[in-house]
């Protein structure tokens, strides 16, 4: 008995002791520092107080002090006292910023915040401060706080020096030598153009095109008998290639316009003439097919004046010439107006220095790689010269003129094919030379970069605009759903997205039928660009969407396959081929592979594709019509069935097919009939002029003068309404 009265005596000097401590640490509080709460011990001390003889005092003392606080260390005090300095009350804020990153960037403490959503549609319940804002949001206690908010400045902005090439200033006019023409000729689509050049440079290009209409553009020097030197640009005609031609316009001297004298201003022709004055380029008018009977190059001038072409002979400045490019008929004239009117230019160029130009035309070529046409402005190139254009570079390894023979030097106004480049840049990119490697690679990064910043802020526009359209649909559904329990409301979100949660993703694409996904392979930059203009003038998204999932130049490869694949896509190549290996996967994984050599012809199998989507219209043809004479009925059971006398007006009446009573202009049924007789006879068929009993398969009273019609339902394939524009 002693034994426990000494335990109880020894435990209550321990807890007095304990006790002592922690008035000690509360004293503290007012003269050193402030309190940070901790977890709770594993060992609570009602459980020490059982078992004392176990613990020691001290041990005993700081579990006490864990079901308290403990003091904050200086440091830790700074931190949470950290705030960032406001600049005259504004707020940088940003996308996707959470309520404690808020505070901060405001001057205040969560509550703050937390007070501010108030005034929101918010559930202040479901937030924490690691939850995210909207940004609209975030704006919005800005506001409420008095102050004003400016967008977050990205730091690498401010680090980040301009390392882009620019052109050289203009050069000392006392260096400047003659150079060559750059002559395009422009026209309307099979009006001479090619066969001109062809007649020209003697070679025969519109052979090799298919359906002899040229498909894309080329560069080439022609040299005159007198020693003169005309670089020529032929553009295609078609409509599809408005672009390229715009494109040629910009780096030409002169443009030769062909009008055939037979057919007159065409519609090519007129947007010639636009791209021409735009570019503010002289003319010269090339009257061709002179030779044929029909011809009347008077009426061709006349046109022409519409559109303020006025030539020599009507007191203008245009000179016209007549020839014809098949039999080489007056083309020496034709060069000779060329080389006069580029005499009178002066076109003189800097052939020394670094080197400017630009990308006529791009391509991919199999054994010689990303290869450029392009004209020299500036400078002279040479093997190992250092390019940029666009977001890639070259090391020039070699030089080609338009004949395919290797060059070692090009100098301005020269037309020269390069190899060398790392990426395939696109048509109409200026090229400049720079220093060295590593001045490119430092070109192209910030080229790169730039773009990347241009592409977020679009990002940005869409992504907001995708938010609150998103919010703004779930708020209307969320109203719709006010009124169920949140178990209700589970169970009808979950039946409405059911048939989505358990599909694949391939199954998922089937279920749009009206869309078609589309991947588009072409020889060269200028078609495949070419063919998007045209796909971006589609206009009939209502009928069936149209989504280009991937583009690209050169042969049809495995990885176009599986892409096609993923997204249930058919691949259109223009120019180009696919392997019996690539054809065999194709066909083995159902992916379809539409290759052309003309433009017209992939469009119009695009449009067939198209058309393929569209769900099938029901047409219906009348068989037979029958008009009600009277009206009785029969009793069969318990019950009185209506039936019509009736004859046929018009065809026949065939009880298998459909049928439908018109009363007063208003079909007030459709089905099928139940009996069909012939006085007393059942029967299949009735004639136009017999006299028939029927019933229907649905109780309808018949009234004296109802019209029964006879009919058939055919379905019939919808076509696009999209008119690409030939």
């Amino acid at each position: 008995m002693n034994r426990g009265l000494i335990l109880k005596f020894e435990n209550l000097v321990q807890l007095r002791g304990a006790c002592r401590q922690l008035r000690t640490v509360s004293y503290r509080k007012v003269y050193r520092g402030q309190w940070k709460p901790v977890q709770s011990s594993a060992h609570p001390v009602w459980s020490i107080l059982l078992y004392p003889q176990f613990w020691q005092k001290d041990k005993l003392i700081s579990i006490a002090l864990s079901q308290c606080r403990h003091l904050a260390t200086k440091e830790e005090t700074k931190k949470k006292k950290k705030k960032i300095a406001l600049a005259k009350g504004e707020v940088a804020v940003r996308q996707k910023m959470t309520i404690e990153e808020l505070a901060r960037a405001m001057g205040k403490d969560v509550d703050h915040i937390y007070e501010a959503l108030l005034y929101t549609d918010i559930d202040l319940d479901s937030l924490e401060p690691d939850s995210i804002l909207y940004e609209d949001h975030i704006k919005l206690i800005v506001k409420k706080s008095g102050m004003k908010y400016k967008s977050a400045k990205l730091k690498e902005e401010k680090e980040r020096e301009n390392t882009d090439a620019v052109k050289r200033p203009p050069a000392d006019p006392a260096v400047l030598t003659p150079r060559p023409p750059v002559v395009t000729i422009l026209g309307h689509v099979d009006h001479g153009k090619t066969t001109l050049l062809d007649s020209l440079r003697k070679t025969q290009v519109a052979s090799m095109e298919a359906g002899g209409i040229t498909q894309h553009i080329g560069a080439f020097l022609v040299h005159l008998p007198s020693g003169e030197k005309i670089t020529f640009l032929d553009t295609p005609g078609h409509a599809a290639f408005s672009a390229m031609r715009a494109r040629g316009t910009h780096v030409t001297d002169i443009v030769i316009l062909v009008v055939a004298a037979e057919d007159g201003v065409m519609q090519q022709t007129i947007e010639s003439i636009q791209h021409a004055k735009n570019a503010g380029v002289p003319l010269i008018l090339a009257i061709n097919k002179c030779d044929k009977p029909e011809a009347d190059p008077e009426r061709v001038k006349k046109e022409l004046l519409a559109h303020d072409v006025v030539c020599e002979e009507f007191g203008g400045d245009v000179q016209a010439v007549n020839i014809s490019a098949l039999k080489g008929e007056n083309l020496m004239v034709l060069a000779e107006a060329t080389v006069a009117l580029a005499e009178m230019l002066e076109l003189k160029a800097d052939s020394t220095g670094l080197v400017e130009g630009t990308v006529i035309e791009s391509r991919k070529d199999k054994g010689k790689g990303p290869v450029t046409t392009a004209i020299i402005q500036r400078g002279t190139l040479r093997k190992g010269c250092v390019l940029v254009a666009g977001k890639t570079w070259a090391k020039v390894r070699f030089m080609f003129d338009e004949n395919g023979k290797a060059v070692d030097a090009a100098s301005p106004g020269i037309p020269v094919e390069i190899m060398g480049w790392k990426e395939v840049p696109s048509a109409g990119d200026e090229i400049l030379e720079v220093e060295s490697e590593q001045r490119a690679h430092e070109v192209v990064a910030w080229r790169t970069y730039v773009e990347q910043q241009e592409r977020m802020k679009r990002d940005v526009e869409v992504i907001e605009a995708k938010q609150k359209e998103h919010r703004m649909d779930y708020e209307k559904k969320q109203q719709k759903l006010a009124h169920l329990t949140w178990r209700q409301r589970k169970a009808v979100l979950y039946k409405a997205n059911k048939h989505v949660m358990f599909s694949k993703p391939k199954e998922r694409t089937e279920m749009d039928k009206n869309m078609l996904s589309v991947i588009v392979k072409g020889d060269v930059d200028g078609s495949v660009e070419a063919i998007l203009n045209i796909l971006d003038s589609y206009d009939a998204d209502s009928e069936c969407k149209l989504d280009i999932i991937h583009f690209g130049m050169g042969d049809i490869s495995e990885t176009d396959i599986n892409l096609a694949e993923a997204f249930n896509g058919v691949i259109f190549g223009f120019s180009v081929k696919a392997n019996e290996s690539i054809k065999q996967l194709a066909a083995k994984k159902g992916i379809k592979i539409k290759l052309h050599n003309i433009i017209y012809k992939l469009i119009e199998d695009l449009k067939d594709e198209l058309n393929s989507r569209l769900p099938p219209s029901v047409v219906e043809n009348t068989v037979g019509e029958a008009s009600v004479l009277d009206i009785f009925s029969v009793t069969v059971g318990k019950n009185k069935i209506p039936v019509a006398g009736c004859r046929v007006q018009k065809g026949l009446l065939d009880k298998k097919m459909k049928f439908k009573l018109i009363r007063k202009g208003d079909v007030i049924w459709r089905g099928s009939l139940s009996s069909l007789k012939h006085h007393k006879d059942d029967v299949q068929v009735i004639k136009m002029g017999m006299d028939c009993g029927l019933s229907l398969d649905k109780y309808i009273e018949f009234n004296i003068g109802d019209e029964i019609t006879c009919y058939e339902e055919k379905e019939v394939q919808q076509t696009t309404s999209w008119d690409p524009g030939f």
